[in-house]
């Protein structure tokens, strides 16, 4: 890999640069939303409705480093049914890591969902160490509930019927986290867009087109514009192109702009 952007351009990124250059910001006194996605040259997020097809060497050595580094993984429930997610895999040198970098040795799995609407037999719950926490709503059926908390996860009701990205947020922050990588799906980082909750934005464009009917990476019933400005820009040889965006002012204090 190399960077192809200020005064590092042309540099190699070993693994050593690669961990620094996604480095969660020092001493965070809040939720930090870092959103992570893979998207095709022509804008499709998944192939035959999953991202995997998408995926590079590259791009997987990322998306392991994001969870490495985080303190929750955060996914929406269509994602979840989509991809049929297990619970994060680590090694023991890889726990060593993170304890020794003041994280759970392994990072929780959580999932937004209004309508608690998430079978028993995914691997969310069949194939993790940890129980995966699930952000859900009054509005929730109580059977559904109940039938989560059967399969294993830990319920917890965030709102009385939409879940928004203060909410979230709150929920999040009020669970100790603040190292947040959400992995999607479009309709979860749409709302998160619209509510003005990102941070930063870890897209790696996949040297492919993929045409079909896939989404985009957002959406949501009304646009929203957010500034987002460049952090880093590498290339691995393959044209994989690992990109990261941070909002201007997400330094400047503890609240999230507008």
């Amino acid at each position: 890999m190399r960077r192809l952007d200020g005064t590092d351009a042309t540099q190699h990124v070993d693994d050593t640069a690669l961990r620094a250059l996604y480095a969660y910001p020092d001493d965070l006194s809040r939720p930090w939303m870092r959103i992570n996605f893979v998207s095709s040259l022509d804008g499709a997020v998944a192939v035959e409705g999953r991202s995997g097809a998408l995926g590079s060497p590259a791009d997987k050595k990322v998306f392991g480093l994001l969870r490495e580094l985080a303190d929750v993984i955060l996914v929406g429930a269509g994602t979840v049914r989509a991809e049929n997610y297990g619970g994060a895999r680590t090694s023991e040198a890889l726990r060593v890591r993170r304890e020794e970098a003041g994280l759970a040795p392994i990072p929780p799995v959580a999932v937004v969902t209004a309508s608690c609407d998430l079978p028993p037999d995914l691997r969310l719950f069949t194939d993790t160490t940890i129980p995966p926490v699930v952000f859900t709503t009054a509005r929730a059926p109580e059977t559904a509930r109940r039938a989560v908390e059967a399969a294993g996860g830990d319920v917890r009701v965030i709102a009385d019927a939409v879940i928004d990205g203060p909410s979230l947020l709150a929920a999040i922050g009020e669970a100790g986290w603040l190292r947040v990588l959400c992995e999607g799906g479009p309709n979860l980082f749409g709302r998160m867009i619209e509510d003005g909750v990102v941070d930063e934005l870890c897209l790696t464009w996949a040297p492919v087109l993929a045409a079909g009917s896939a989404a985009r990476i957002a959406h949501s019933p009304t646009a929203a514009l957010t500034p987002l400005q460049r952090a880093h820009l590498v290339c691995d040889d393959d044209g994989t192109l690992l990109t990261r965006w941070v909002r201007p002012d997400a330094l400047e204090g503890d609240t999230h702009g507008r």
